[in-house]
């Protein structure tokens, strides 16, 4: 199965690289009451990343982000504290905008596991201070952008 959407990701990258889409997202940085991060991986890329994903066309940001969260990991309990900032990914041939989100879990402690298996390997909740080796680099710099009170914009 991961194969499989190994091979459709690099299609859809191909496909940008063509059209040149611009594309909404959204992330979410997802904290509990001891502000431990939640992050996921996902079975077609190979780091730990922020939750999140695709802004449907007519879709407000606040359900695009209810409905990756509930996909994602399970969180259905959650209240947004504010928007940790816009960026623009160009990484992938596109031309994304994605909004991430400071969010916390309505429960002091609440569980959260890999929702879809087709696309999430692991959901798992991380300290700040024993973050993942392997956490992709953008989701670092926002949690480090939290940390230190800032509202990001610019590149992601």
């Amino acid at each position: 199965m991961a194969t499989a959407h190994r091979l459709i990701a690099r299609a859809a990258r191909l496909w940008w690289a063509v059209r040149r889409p611009r594309t909404l997202g959204v992330r979410a940085l997802v904290l509990d009451g001891a502000d431990r991060v939640a992050l996921v991986k996902h079975t077609y890329l190979p780091n730990w990343y922020l939750p999140g994903g695709g802004v449907k066309r007519r879709e407000r940001f606040a359900t695009a982000l209810a409905r990756e969260l509930r996909e994602e990991i399970a969180l259905t309990g959650f209240q947004i504290e504010r928007i940790l900032g816009i960026y623009r990914n160009g990484s992938e041939h596109k031309d994304d905008h994605v909004a991430i989100f400071v969010v916390r879990t309505v429960t002091p402690i609440a569980d959260i596991r890999a929702a879809d298996s087709f696309e999430i390997e692991a959901a798992q909740w991380f300290a700040l201070d024993a973050l993942p080796p392997d956490i992709s680099p953008a989701s670092r710099r926002r949690i480090e952008e939290w940390q230190r009170g800032e509202t990001g914009l610019g590149d992601w």
